[in-house]
């Protein structure tokens, strides 16, 4: 699964990954109440690619009022949207000090009503949530035991509190492995997977039923294939070529403003390549696609001559 990644897992990027092979897509986060009143931008967020099957969408909030509005609104996207997603991991002050997110693993039974609440109201196939071990501590039996009394599909967990940010010494995959036994559905292990072979580690210490991938996609949108396919031609002739599908799936989506928030990818994908740092001094100038494009082609060109 792609982690849904604020900033980052936007439709064109969904599209990009899926033709790497992620089974399942995940949209940003998305606020509960930008949904309820109908935010213009919030509403792009929904948008979905004829490749998405299945696809998640993800929704925060702690307001079971504003949060039945959000819901019957997506009840409209029906058959666009397979899979709806709470979210619950999220440690982010400005998510969390509001009550939503991480913040509602120091609520259970306010979580369990909001999971039932949702499922009540949705006409969506299938629910998920997404948690952390805990907010200050680790709780991974009560959250599970919590979530066997809800009637959620499968439960995707971070390996990390809410306090451990994303500090890599923090992640526990014994914790995930603990929730594993006693969770009564499917679980999808995420936090720190970043090669095939830290995968196949992941899964076996886990138990997992499967993973999801977040920052380490960013670079290297194919690591799905090679985690599935073992695929290992990771060149600059690979990454140019993403690149360039990326940045043009982005301007016909978002339009000229695309090239100015394309600078963040560029600066994955050109990461530890020679001249990374200039090619980030420059892309971060440019407003125009066309001058955009024509700096990725020559970066790119130039890198692979000299590899």
């Amino acid at each position: 699964m792609l982690a849904p990644l604020a900033g980052y897992s936007d439709l064109p990027f969904r599209e990009v990954v899926k033709k790497f092979g992620a089974d399942i897509t995940v949209s940003e986060m998305i606020s509960v109440h930008a949904l309820a009143f109908k935010n213009k931008k919030t509403l792009k967020m929904v948008e979905k690619s004829p490749l998405e099957n299945p696809f998640a969408l993800q929704i925060a909030g702690n307001d079971t009022n504003i949060i039945t509005r959000a819901v019957e609104l997506l009840n409209q996207s029906k058959e666009d949207i397979q899979i709806l997603d709470l979210n619950c991991g999220c440690p982010a002050p400005k998510v969390s000090n509001h009550g939503s997110g991480s913040s509602l693993l120091k609520d259970l039974n306010k979580l369990v009503e909001i999971l039932r609440l949702i499922r009540r109201v949705s006409k969506i196939p299938y629910l998920s949530v997404k948690v952390r071990l805990g907010f200050n501590t680790k709780i991974p039996l009560e959250i599970a035991n919590a979530l066997n009394d809800t009637p959620i599909d499968y439960v995707v967990v971070h390996g990390r509190t809410k306090t451990d940010g994303y500090k890599k010494e923090c992640i526990d995959y014994n914790s995930i492995a603990l929730m594993k036994q006693v969770l009564s559905m499917p679980l999808i292990a995420n936090g720190e997977i970043n090669s095939a072979q830290k995968s196949q580690k992941v899964l076996e210490c886990t138990g997992a039923d499967g993973v999801m991938i977040g920052r380490a996609a960013i670079e290297k949108p194919w690591i799905f294939t090679q985690i599935k396919e073992g695929l290992q031609n990771e060149n600059v002739e690979l990454r140019q070529r993403v690149s360039l599908e990326h940045f043009d799936r982005t301007i016909s989506f978002r339009g000229d403003y695309g090239a100015i928030m394309f600078r963040k990818n560029l600066h994955a994908y050109s990461k530890g390549l020679k001249g990374a740092s200039e090619f980030r001094t420059l892309v971060n100038t440019i407003t125009n696609p066309t001058l955009m494009r024509e700096a990725i082609l020559e970066f790119f060109s130039k890198t692979a001559l000299e590899h």
